[in-house]
């Protein structure tokens, strides 16, 4: 059968128009590094506390995510700041008062290195947070609050363990 030469034409038009595409994969990788870049800057919003072992934080439903702050942690025999022991447990549950002077001079001490600069000057913006296993006694915590009071803190925020939603609408369907 003979083709005219519309027809020939339209042939070659469909033949060359029915290659499939390629992916150039240079690109894609290109676009693939930028957005790993990306997401491991901005994932820097996370805040890390000391991780202790054998110490179980409390549960908490609290929405507000806690900021760069001083930490203070009460271990089983030892009192942290920062990492650093500053007091023996059996010392402080043994004096009178509330006032523990071993942990006041070290929150004194963290004023210039951890706190923000605007919070050295404004005692009600500073903020220091206790991590403490959820058995330790009050008396024990009464003391470390009041002594961050008085070493002029006025933000104390405890480290706490936050509970799923599902939980919490678990306890009030069961109230």
């Amino acid at each position: 059968m003979v083709k005219s030469a519309r027809a020939k034409r339209m042939e070659k038009h469909h033949k060359r128009n029915k290659k499939t595409g390629s992916l150039n994969l240079v690109s894609l990788m290109d676009i693939f590094t930028i957005l790993v870049f990306f997401l491991l800057v901005n994932s820097s919003d996370v805040q890390t506390l000391p991780n202790a072992k054998d110490m179980k934080l409390p549960e908490s439903i609290a929405e507000k995510k806690p900021e760069e702050t001083v930490t203070i942690l009460i271990g089983k025999t030892d009192i942290l700041v920062q990492g650093e022991p500053v007091a023996k447990i059996d010392e402080v549950m043994a004096t009178k008062g509330n006032d523990i002077p071993q942990l006041r001079e070290a929150l004194l001490s963290q004023n210039d290195r951890v706190l923000r600069r605007a919070a050295r000057n404004d005692v009600a913006g500073r903020e220091v947070t206790i991590m403490g296993d959820k058995d330790i006694p009050y008396r024990l915590l009464k003391k470390v609050m009041a002594t961050c009071t008085q070493s002029d803190y006025g933000q104390i925020s405890l480290a706490v363990l936050q509970k799923s939603s599902d939980k919490l609408d678990d306890l009030q369907a069961s109230l």
